[in-house]
């Protein structure tokens, strides 16, 4: 360490914030000029010891000044950013000023550095102050209840609040109102050295008043305040073979005293009587902070080293012993060592800006991998926009063939109107599992939907097996069910929700296009599920069922929520997959015949981006995901938003982070490198803003990051929330394409629209809906848009449109 020490003149003590900070910077100035350091820009730490009110390493804001200073214009403002403007004025050096810290907590740092056991700082100088590790979970201040930190406890103005009125005696009270902060710093007034050589002349004072001492003389001198120091104190206490009298015979006739031997025994008295006091209140003080770290340990006997600075501890001969035996005295359960700091809480000032200095830059490498992950509001209209032109492409007979987009025709052709009646089937399909449901539904007065259902579960053999066995599996649970329900043999219309892109021809036929979601079953592809699924009826030979209707899922949540609010023309759905569905005007669906009405078209908008719409907007994790992924090149967009890909972003980026150092110091965990371990629902648990870090801490030891630190879960909190926020806006922004594009089908100025939504994104995830909501207003003013949660629209809404199929029927018949 190389230092230099600048004094503070006495005016700029008592100055303006300007001058004492310029004088500051000026200081630094010329120490970089000594070193010739000048040109480079340095991590500064500053150590500031007056009471700060803290909210990160880098800002301290003053609370009051003590020890003699009275600079106005400071209290209540961030030192650093007034050093900061001191420097920048002078403009002929440039520092980083990375930590803020308090002398005691520097002293602590300083200590620890050479002794691991050290977790309490003490200062008893011009003033007095005590800091020492907490445990978090104590801390209601701060977030989090991992770890510890360093406390900066301001111990001298304990007592302000009149807890120690009882111990403070007429001459503390004289000394409090000639103070430049009367009523302040209570505690260090009786023990600091700014106060002691004070006290001992005050007490003189009276004991002369009293005719104790000096034949009943005062004078001038003595009458003076501030004309006893303590130093002088320290010089009376002194063993050396009556050094103490001497010394006392001298700072007497300083004072233009005249004493005998009795008046210098008497003042030496005074001195020990004073400084022992202030030695026996700070063991005192000291001992129940020990105590607290006892207990925190839940320890029988505590081990400990308290680091010591200031110059009462270093200077006055008998203070240290004092302390150290009543310490010792007061806690015969503590093992305490006092270690003194050498350098002061410089070097403590160092430590803490080369950790801060590290985590600084390990911050804004964070930020910039995550800033791949943030999209602008620019941006956002972009994908609007490109949306919008891939949706006319395919719903344009000619462009239809290239385009990401499929715009799906599904020939339904209304929604629920209230008169439908009867009992169906449904059935399922679109995830691991599979379920099927008996749907009555009831019309007129008595108007409802009673729904009997049971889920079956598809194992993943049968998901990538053959398609005889995958559709032998789902007949052999319809029976079952039909069974469970005593209605075996019975003759029901039947809707069936299949939820993988399907070309449709009519309404009771799918054509397969492509398996999604994991599934892989071999010979559907291109092949009529309807005619898949009666040919394993056939071959069951148990019963026969009316196959009404394929039908999306997300079709099947718009006619749901259609059911109870007619203005529902619009379903999305975000859960393991997305996808959308509208109500479009015959007219622009040129796939299909005739100019009449309105059809619903399924987006398929899972796949916008196949085209290469999404490139420039895509992260390098979106490449990892989709190049690890079952169909690579495929449903690009649907892997941005989606819960089956959202946890693998997210798993991704922690990769990243640990492999670069900034997370889990470095450690992978085998389990974290495996693909899929990071469930979409982690994402919306650890974004749960009631969840505690201790839980996002115990979903990380799922995963095998046993030592994971409060800090850890704080990044991973902000991952999650980056990877969710940027689906829900992405969503959001096709959301606004689709209503949009309604509105100006209809040709009006303001359109009003409910949106059926499902999924288990959309529904379990604290944040997703309400930021994909905002995003549809901004991007799409000119459309009032209410969402609707659909209950059960793959089930309900299969057999809905059964019920509105059957019901056209029936109506065409007659």
């Amino acid at each position: 360490m190389e230092n230099q020490i600048y004094a503070i003149p006495e005016n700029i003590m008592k100055g303006r914030a300007s001058e004492l900070f310029d004088h500051i910077a000026d200081c630094l100035a010329n120490f970089l000029d000594k070193l010739g350091i000048k040109e480079k820009k340095l991590p500064l730490g500053f150590t500031f010891s007056f009471p700060c009110q803290q909210t990160k390493l880098d800002e301290s804001i003053l609370v009051s000044w003590t020890k003699g200073f009275r600079v106005s214009g400071v209290e209540g403002k961030d030192v650093v950013a007034l050093l900061r403007r001191a420097i920048q004025k002078r403009g002929d050096f440039d520092i980083d000023i990375v930590a803020v810290i308090n002398d005691t907590v520097g002293t602590m740092m300083t200590c620890g550095y050479d002794d691991h056991h050290c977790e309490i700082g003490l200062i008893i100088g011009t003033g007095t102050n005590a800091c020492y590790m907490e445990e978090m979970r104590n801390m209601e201040l701060v977030e989090g209840d991992e770890g510890r930190m360093c406390v900066n406890m301001e111990w001298g103005a304990f007592g302000d609040d009149g807890v120690l009125d009882d111990l403070r005696t007429a001459f503390d009270r004289e000394i409090d109102a000639g103070s430049l902060n009367p009523g302040k710093q209570l505690f260090e007034k009786m023990i600091s050295g700014f106060y002691m050589g004070e006290l001992v002349r005050l007490i003189l004072v009276k004991m002369a008043k009293d005719q104790m001492i000096f034949q009943g003389q005062v004078t001038a001198n003595l009458l003076t305040t501030g004309h006893f120091k303590t130093s002088q104190v320290s010089a009376i206490e002194t063993d050396r073979d009556n050094g103490g009298l001497l010394a006392a015979k001298t700072v007497l006739q300083g004072l233009g005293l005249t004493p005998s031997t009795e008046d210098c025994v008497a003042t030496q008295r005074v001195c020990q009587v004073v400084s022992t006091r202030a030695a026996h209140l700070c063991a005192a003080t000291l001992v129940s902070v020990l105590r607290q770290i006892r207990d925190n340990k839940a320890a029988e006997k505590l081990r400990t080293t308290i680091g010591v600075d200031g110059s009462i501890y270093k200077c006055h001969p008998q203070f240290a012993r004092r302390l150290h035996k009543m310490v010792r005295r007061l806690a015969p359960d503590c093992d305490v060592r006092f270690l003194q700091s050498e350098d002061g809480s410089g070097k403590g000032a160092a430590m803490v800006t080369a950790v801060a200095y590290r985590l600084a830059l390990q911050h804004a490498e964070r930020q910039s991998i995550l800033n791949t992950l943030r999209l602008s509001r620019e941006q956002l209209l972009e994908v609007k926009r490109r949306l919008e032109k891939a949706m006319e492409q395919g719903l344009a007979k000619e462009t239809h063939p290239q385009s990401s987009v499929k715009m799906l025709p599904t020939y339904v052709r209304a929604t629920p109107d209230g008169t439908e009646h009867g009992d169906f089937l449904a059935l399922d399909l679109g995830g691991t599992n599979f379920r099927v449901l008996l749907v009555r539904v009831r019309s007129g007065k008595r108007r409802s939907v009673e729904m009997h259902n049971k889920i079956y579960s598809i194992p993943q053999d049968t998901m990538q097996g053959t398609g005889e066995e995958l559709f032998d599996h789902i007949v052999h649970c319809i029976a079952d069910f039909l069974e469970y329900m005593g209605m075996k043999g019975a003759f029901l219309p039947l809707g069936f929700t299949f939820s993988f892109p399907c070309q449709q021809r009519q309404l009771d036929q799918g054509i397969l296009l492509k398996w999604t979601k994991g599934f892989k079953a071999t010979g559907c592809e291109g092949e009529d599920v309807v005619t898949l699924l009666k040919d394993a009826i056939h071959r069951r030979e148990e019963f026969d069922l009316d196959v009404v209707a394929v039908v999306n899922d997300t079709v099947g949540t718009m006619m749901t929520c259609g059911y109870e609010d007619p203005l529902c023309e619009v379903g999305l759905i975000v859960g393991t997959g997305t996808n959308a569905c509208y109500m479009e005007e015959m007219t622009n669906v040129e796939l299909v015949e005739g100019d009449e009405g309105r059809m619903c078209i399924n987006m398929e908008w899972g796949a916008f981006g196949d085209g290469g719409e999404l490139d420039d907007l895509c992260a390098e994790f979106d490449r990892i995901v989709d190049e690890n992924s079952n169909n690579q090149g495929k449903q690009r967009y649907e892997k941005m938003i989606s819960g089956m890909y959202l946890g693998e972003i997210v798993r991704n980026v922690l990769l990243d982070f640990t492999a670069k150092g900034l997370l889990f110091r470095g450690k992978l965990s085998e389990r974290l490198k495996t693909r899929g371990i990071f469930e979409t629902k982690f994402l919306s648990q650890i974004e749960s803003d009631r969840l505690a870090l201790r839980q996002v801490r115990s979903i990380l030891r799922h995963l095998g990051l046993t030592s994971s630190t409060c800090d850890d879960s704080i990044l991973v909190k902000e991952v999650c929330g980056v990877v969710g926020r940027r689906a829900a806006q992405l969503c959001g922004a096709g959301l606004a394409a689709v209503v949009d594009k309604v509105r100006r089908n209809r040709g009006l100025e303001h359109l009003r629209i409910t949106v059926g939504v499902d999924g288990t994104l959309y529904k379990l995830h604290p944040h997703f809906s309400g930021i994909m909501r905002e995003t549809v207003q901004d991007l799409a003013p000119c459309c009032e848009v209410s969402f609707l949660q659909s209950e059960d629209g793959s089930g309900k809404g299969a057999a809905l449109i059964t019920a509105v199929a059957c019901r056209m029927r029936d109506a065409a018949l007659h």
